[in-house]
């Protein structure tokens, strides 16, 4: 080609590397090139996570613009970062041999943090986070932008974190090697992870000849499997998505993976076809993952970015989500978490007279210490309908229950004859039952069932209405967030401790989550 070659790209230092290796092929076939440097809106807006900005193309509708302005005639790219869809007018001319595809973890002092309850590690990616919470739900992710180097930086400034996720490849092509490192062999990478893609005009045929003969058709066929199955799935920059093609022995082998931003859904497909009878491999897989919940995930996936009237402190199964108004958009997750204590086997085979359980976490913690045969409880009392039922299906009969712990104490004061009682509770326990029966000169063993961790997330600041499940949902929204809207409570001690923070409290007809449901559709009505 006579003219010289311009060559956008953003100007980071990896994607200028990356740059220079398209520079350098092209020369090395006789062309005459330069770069043309170009900041990205992605470059730019480092202090939020690429999954909070809401678009895709974030790193490449610069260089997109600038080629069909005439002022680049070719574009470099991550081709992770790429759009399924291009722009009208710009295709696909070439994908070089693609590179390092792991991710990577690079860590401080040593890796027993990794099998502690509680890390921080960061990323600035939704499907690292994701596929990190679903193998270490205790942990907390952080996010985490900016180039390499900077990322680098930021991990070491900050004292509180254990670790960052990087790309291998990108720490390989800048030769940064740090001390503490491991690859990720378990994460399945984005789509087109470690391979480097040449844009152009469609019209400009001569340039897309030349760039031709920089394509590698290995790489090219396992990234255009793995990119159609994103663009099936509707995903984007934006989705957790995961997806691996790589061919071995005639065959192309591809995984992938879809789980919901916290973590805690994920469905994961394997599918194996000979080379040449490939090309189906990314609609069957990715209608597999529709088939098996891929869809609900997506379109919750879809609806992060709107208002969002109602947020409740426990995870909704897609049944109850269902009883909501259709008007209504809800997010949810579990605002405590719950940490099972170690119970002594000999505690809790001992003869217990009168046994309080409060709740379905203490059921299974007792039995997680203890097979039921050898508990030797006499007489169990619950508080909370379902909780009865699993109590009396799980361990034995229930003598007495109560919809609330207050009620429940005051019932013991006035009936039970022996005054000593075993009360299995959480850290977080309230104090009416212990005070009532203290008050009562009733003899009080308490035995720490569980531990209770705040873990409800931020919302927006307009939130119409939260609905608590119990007083300790309550505190950990309160940890985080502002009290905005209607509090909907499961029960009256819940409602007590949301009147501490909340002026409209609304109260559930009966303690349980349908009902709570209920309350919220008639006040929308």
């Amino acid at each position: 080609m006579s003219k010289i070659i311009r060559i956008g790209t953003r100007d980071s230092q990896l994607a200028l590397w990356q740059a220079k290796t398209v520079q350098q092929q092209l020369e090395h076939l006789g062309h005459k090139t330069e770069l043309v440097p170009v900041r990205s809106t992605g470059d730019l807006v480092l202090d939020r996570p690429l999954y909070e900005l809401g678009i895709t193309g974030i790193f490449t509708k610069t260089l997109d613009i600038a080629m069909l302005n005439g002022d680049i005639d070719i574009a470099v790219h991550s081709f992770k970062d790429v759009p399924t869809i291009l722009p009208i007018g710009i295709v696909q001319a070439a994908v070089l041999k693609r590179g390092n595809i792991k991710d990577t973890l690079v860590f401080k002092n040593n890796e027993e943090f990794l099998a502690q309850k509680d890390a921080i590690v960061a990323t600035g990616s939704l499907r690292r986070r994701a596929q990190w919470l679903n193998r270490f739900p205790t942990h907390t992710v952080v996010g985490l932008r900016g180039n390499v180097q900077l990322r680098l930086q930021k991990l070491k400034d900050n004292e509180d974190w254990n670790g960052a996720i990087f790309a291998a490849a990108g720490l390989g092509r800048l030769n940064i090697k740090p001390e503490n490192i491991e690859n990720l062999d378990w994460m399945i990478p984005a789509p087109a992870q470690g391979a480097i893609v040449i844009t152009a005009l469609e019209e400009d045929e001569e340039l897309l000849a030349i760039c031709a003969e920089l394509n590698h058709e290995e790489t090219e066929i396992c990234t255009t499997i793995e990119r159609k199955f994103l663009n099936l799935l509707e995903g984007g920059c934006s989705a957790p998505i995961g997806a691996l093609a790589y061919i071995k022995d005639e065959e192309v082998i591809f995984k992938g993976v879809l789980l919901s931003p916290n973590g805690e859904k994920k469905i994961e497909v394997t599918r194996t076809e000979k080379v040449g009878n490939h090309q189906n491999i990314a609609k069957y897989c990715s209608d597999y993952v529709i088939e098996r919940g891929g869809k609900v995930i997506m379109n919750g996936i879809k609806t992060q970015n709107k208002k969002i009237n109602i947020y409740s402190t426990k995870s909704l199964t897609e049944g109850q989500m269902q009883l909501l108004n259709n008007d209504l958009v809800a997010t949810s997750n579990d605002a405590v978490k719950i940490n099972l204590n170690r119970i002594s086997a000999a505690v809790l085979k001992a003869p217990m007279k009168n046994v309080i359980i409060t709740s379905q976490n203490t059921v299974d913690a007792i039995l997680t210490n203890c097979p039921k045969e050898d508990l030797n409880f006499e007489n169990i009392y619950c508080v909370g309908r379902r909780t009865k039922r699993l109590v009396e299906r799980r361990i034995g009969k229930v003598v007495h229950a109560e919809n609330y712990g207050k009620d429940l104490a005051n019932f013991l004061a006035e009936n039970l004859k022996e005054r000593e009682v075993t009360y299995f509770c959480s850290d977080l326990r309230l104090d009416y039952i212990p005070d009532i029966l203290t008050e009562n000169n009733i003899k009080i063993n308490e035995i720490e069932a569980y531990q209770t961790k705040y873990d409800a997330i931020e919302v927006a600041k307009d939130i119409e209405g939260v609905m608590f499940y119990s007083p300790s949902t309550v505190q950990s929204f309160i940890k985080k967030n502002h009290a905005n809207g209607i509090a909907f409570c499961i029960g009256d001690s819940t409602a007590l401790e949301a009147r501490k923070h909340f002026k409209d409290v609304r109260v559930a007809k009966i303690p349980t989550v349908e009902s709570v449901i209920e309350l919220v559709n008639e006040h929308y009505n």
